[in-house]
């Protein structure tokens, strides 16, 4: 419930206005760790793959990796799918260490992508801002 919650709320920034679109390039990111509650910061490149996006996440030297599929508004609605220069939203699984996990960002109007994530067996959801370099 809180994930919808979280996602209605980002949905409703993006309304409000966007900047770019397309989520590839490299990004600083800045998160929270569900676990702990302390801050981190690493960095993002987001790639295109064919209809898909390749992300990979350099946090204290750890590396995740995950394939995304892109959204963008269309009216009044989602229209979610193959990776597009339209693309305003990009939903994650991936893969970190001996874990999985899933991650949904909105592109926000300063050019920032904001999101929410949380991993296998999580009971937790967290946020994290990307900031393009």
């Amino acid at each position: 419930m809180l994930i919808k919650y979280a996602l209605t709320a980002l949905a409703i920034l993006v309304l409000a206005g966007t900047a770019t679109a397309e989520p590839t390039g490299s990004y600083n990111v800045v998160g929270r760790n569900p676990d702990t509650d302390e801050n981190y910061t690493g960095t993002v490149e987001v790639s295109r793959h064919g209809e898909t996006y390749v992300v990979v996440w350099n946090i204290g030297g750890k590396e995740s990796i995950g394939t995304g599929i892109g959204a963008r508004f269309a009216g009044d609605r989602f229209e979610m799918g193959p990776a597009s220069d339209d693309d305003t939203a990009i939903s994650v699984g991936y893969v970190a260490e001996d874990n999985f996990g899933i991650a949904m960002y909105f592109e926000q109007s300063d050019g920032s992508w904001q999101g929410v994530w949380s991993y296998g067996g999580s009971e937790k959801v967290t946020g994290e801002i990307w900031t393009r370099q």
